[in-house]
């Protein structure tokens, strides 16, 4: 005669199982969620000096050195004439901006470092601590200054560039006015992209004014020009 074997059934076996499961699912998104608070907890504030300066400057370098070229083009029609003032504007105004830039930044430099010295012979007992995020938060002229320079001939060179190849006048005014456009909303993404700015009111603003600027040389330069060649 044979005898079955009864199983017990036992529901805290079955009950631990989901238990696990949500432990595990509960530990993956408090994982995520820490990854997550890390990322938006990223001090963009810490790229306001260096951005501000290479944005700045490749904006300046677009629309001062367009604006010139715009100028002379509209009393001089003569290609040379448009490429020798673009470059020679490029060339002022890196150097004025680096300057600017390095002179501000260093005067700024100068101001936090007295600061600096101040609250440390207030506080002596978090000298130790305090010196290494100091070093980290303080401005950097020489960095400002490159920045500055390199970007601006950046933006200087689209018009340049723009200009160089083409004999033909409307074409050529055309052609910078239409390279000019695409740099200023490509520059107005890349600064709101990197100090997370609202990107579309950022590009327009920077389009509208370089706009502007353009306008604003080409008329006084004309009816300057009318009157007196």
């Amino acid at each position: 005669m044979t005898t079955t074997k009864q199983t017990t059934f036992n529901p805290t076996k079955l009950e631990t199982i989901p238990s696990n499961i949500d432990e595990e699912n509960q530990l993956q998104n408090t994982t995520q969620k820490k990854d997550i608070d890390n990322v938006d907890d990223f001090d963009y504030s810490k790229r306001a000096q260096w951005l501000r300066a290479a944005v700045l400057g490749a904006n300046d370098g677009l629309v001062s050195t367009a604006s010139l070229m715009m100028g002379v083009g509209a009393v001089r029609q003569d290609v040379k004439a448009m490429i020798l003032t673009g470059f020679a504007g490029m060339v002022a105004g890196a150097c004025s901006m680096a300057i600017g830039e390095y002179v501000s930044v260093y005067s700024q430099l100068d101001i936090e470092v007295a600061q600096i010295e101040r609250e440390k012979n207030r506080v002596e007992c978090n000298k130790a601590a305090s010196e290494e995020e100091d070093d980290e938060n303080l401005p950097r002229p020489l960095q400002a200054a490159g920045a500055s320079a390199l970007a601006f001939s950046a933006g200087a060179m689209v018009p340049l560039l723009a200009a160089s190849f083409i004999r033909e006048y409307r074409v050529r005014v055309g052609v910078v006015v239409a390279a000019v456009t695409v740099a200023l909303v490509v520059f107005g993404w890349i600064g709101a992209l990197l100090g997370r700015a609202p990107i579309l009111r950022s590009s327009t603003r920077v389009l509208v004014g370089g706009w502007i600027a353009m306008v604003i040389t080409f008329g006084l330069t004309k009816l300057i020009g009318a009157n007196l060649l």
